[in-house]
């Protein structure tokens, strides 16, 4: 199927690519087809975000998106940022907090009910959109560039074998490819590699996002509250935190943010998230509330220093893909559609010179003209600072983002990956969680069921192992096995038999989070797309 513009991922970043490349078409008189795949079974059915949203970027993509009934209907009304202890907690006074903690002026949204939107009204404009088939590999053309993407076969067996339900992938074939995967995308992990993306950058380092969605008791909703925390129930040596938003309809969205670069095998970024609830200044939210939605999903938190080389000859990263999120705000959806933005642009700009197939350097050049580039500029230091731990970083971020205002004259810089910092377990302290009580917190099989997640079980195994005899011989030996742990879902699972142990993959729990091929310390872990319209289906998170 042949296609000018191929977009893989229908998050905002793909989205708002797919939309801007047909603006730009009619503006110009131009016949342009556009294409946008989705794995998921619908549009929003795999996006989880926070979130709060900034309405810069969408203002620009469609200036008149309220009178177009976009879902952004909840201004942030109060935003209280919490240091928690064991016990208690401290309250920083707003005329304290850095600018990157603000909020006026943004919206409580979900993500997942904005790209429904915006898939409806990308629709209306002639886009044509694929929900339910995955992107499984990437096309070259005879001179190596990028030429389209293939979707996956269906049907086929756990053993690789043909089914009486098998369906062959096909082929879309494109001038240009932009690439949407969100974070740690599959053909964009290979594409960084193929095309030597990554070299002078500094190594992406992520975070895992746990979410909730909830209904509270109306006393005690305040639509358009903004809660941040840090500190307890995490050590002072850990990246992370949390946030709580008052959406409407007595809807709470409250997740929990735990970076990879943790060094105890022994933490459970799901523990962490559960026992948090259970906080004195956090539980009486909850009590006599109802949980409605779980879900989880990394997020590419490195910043400014921490972004590929964009381009390569037929296409370009955009949106997490690349890794856009301002980590110091908290907020990524408006910097995805931007970059989305940018990159149409390029692509429609080559389009019209007769061009295909080769590099869009209009777009990388573009993005560091635009307020994008200034934005993340100065929000650059921001990780690489609380990465020194909570009191040391908490000091550098006030010194960075309140003095100076992110106009630092230099630059921090991560130096290891994220899979490179756990310790050995001998030399580690285990952690006591305590049990889930059903009523606030929970285990991780009751909260996979309220993610919807569904793979057909008669399918190749979607999480794959360079070496199977790793996992034992080297992660459970050294590591006591963390990907027990730090997978939110149950997927892996150490089995000990009479023959010794062995690790199950129960890759019917997945959530397409990708942190186990992010922080597997062999990165011997592959996730790869399994049939389209597997996975998680959130409703609206």
């Amino acid at each position: 199927m042949p296609y000018d513009l191929v977009v893989v991922g229908a998050g905002p970043a793909g989205l708002a690519a797919a939309i801007r490349a047909k603006q730009l078409a009619a503006e110009r008189g131009q016949d342009l087809s556009v294409c946008v795949l989705e794995k998921g079974s619908e549009v929003g059915a795999h996006i989880l975000s926070g979130a709060v949203m900034d309405p810069r970027a969408i203002g620009e993509l469609l200036p008149d998106w309220q009178s177009l009934g976009a879902p952004l209907t909840v201004p942030v009304t109060e935003d209280r940022f919490l240091f928690l202890t064991r016990n208690g907690h401290l309250r920083v006074p707003n005329a304290l907090l850095p600018g990157c903690f603000r909020n006026h002026g943004n919206y409580v949204i979900s993500l997942a009910n904005v790209c429904r939107w915006l898939a409806a009204h990308a629709e209306s404009i002639g886009v044509e959109i694929f929900p339910g088939f995955a992107a499984t590999e990437v096309l070259y053309n005879a001179s190596g560039a990028v030429r389209g993407v293939a979707t996956g076969d269906m049907g086929i067996g756990r053993h690789g074998e043909r089914t009486s339900a098998f369906q062959p992938g096909m082929e879309l074939h494109a001038a240009y490819t932009l690439f949407a995967e969100g974070c740690r995308g599959q053909l964009g992990k290979q594409l960084e590699s193929r095309f030597r993306l990554r070299e002078g950058r500094d190594p992406q380092t992520y975070g895992i996002g746990l979410k909730e969605l909830w209904r509270i008791a109306p006393e005690k909703h305040q639509p358009g509250l903004v809660i941040h925390t840090a500190g307890w129930p995490l050590g002072r040596d850990t990246y992370g935190g949390s946030f709580l938003y008052h959406l409407d309809d007595f809807q709470v969205a409250v997740g929990f943010v735990v970076g990879l670069g943790y060094r105890n095998p022994y933490l459970s970024p799901f523990e962490e998230f559960q026992r948090y609830k259970t906080h004195p200044s956090i539980r009486a939210f909850f009590e006599g509330g109802k949980r409605l939605a779980y879900g989880a999903r990394a997020i590419a938190a490195g910043g400014l220093q921490s972004l590929p080389k964009l381009t390569f000859p037929g296409g370009a990263l955009i949106g997490c893909d690349a890794g856009f999120l301002n980590a110091s705000r908290i907020k990524g959806s408006h910097a995805a559609i931007k970059s989305g933005m940018l990159a149409a642009e390029a692509a429609v700009e080559a389009l019209g010179a007769g061009r295909a197939q080769d590099e869009l350097s209009a777009y990388p050049q573009a993005f560091e003209a635009s307020w994008l580039h200034d934005e993340l500029h100065r929000a650059r230091n921001f990780k690489p600072a609380l990465a020194k731990g909570l009191l040391t970083g908490t000091l550098l971020v006030g010194v960075d983002q309140v003095l100076l205002r992110g106009k630092a004259p230099w630059t921090l810089h991560h130096e290891h990956a994220d899979h490179e910092m756990l310790v050995e377990a001998r030399n580690a302290s285990p952690i006591d969680y305590p049990k889930p009580d059903g009523v606030i917190s929970f285990d991780r099989l009751s909260s996979v069921f309220i993610s919807n997640t569904n793979h057909n079980e008669d399918q190749p195994v979607h999480l794959t192992l360079k070496d199977a005899s790793v996992p034992v011989a080297i992660n459970l030996d050294r590591f006591d096995a963390p990907e027990q742990r730090y997978c939110p879902a149950g997927v892996y699972e150490i089995v000990r038999e009479s023959s010794g142990p062995r690790l199950q993959i129960n890759a019917q729990n997945c959530v397409h989070c990708k942190t186990c091929d992010i922080k597997d310390p062999t990165q011997n872990i592959v996730w790869v797309a399994p049939e389209g319209g597997g996975g998680p289906n959130y409703p609206n998170m």
